[in-house]
């Protein structure tokens, strides 16, 4: 069990580190596009986990 953990952790690692780097150039504007679809989702996840907070505080409520 441990050794096919570490083994998993191994392969992670590996594919990190193979993609790491881009293999193709961008643009300013490519790079500025995705950094604003990042920024993007990661506020949907927080918007989502605060409705889920939310929900949970209303539902201990009543």
């Amino acid at each position: 069990m441990v050794s096919s953990l570490h083994r998993l952790i191994r392969k992670i690692q590996e594919i990190n580190q193979r993609y790491n780097k881009p293999h193709i150039e961008m643009t300013p504007l490519v790079k500025l596009s995705l950094m604003a679809l990042r920024v993007y989702l990661l506020l949907l996840v927080g918007l989502i986990v605060y409705k889920f907070v939310l929900t949970l505080s209303a539902g201990a409520i009543q």
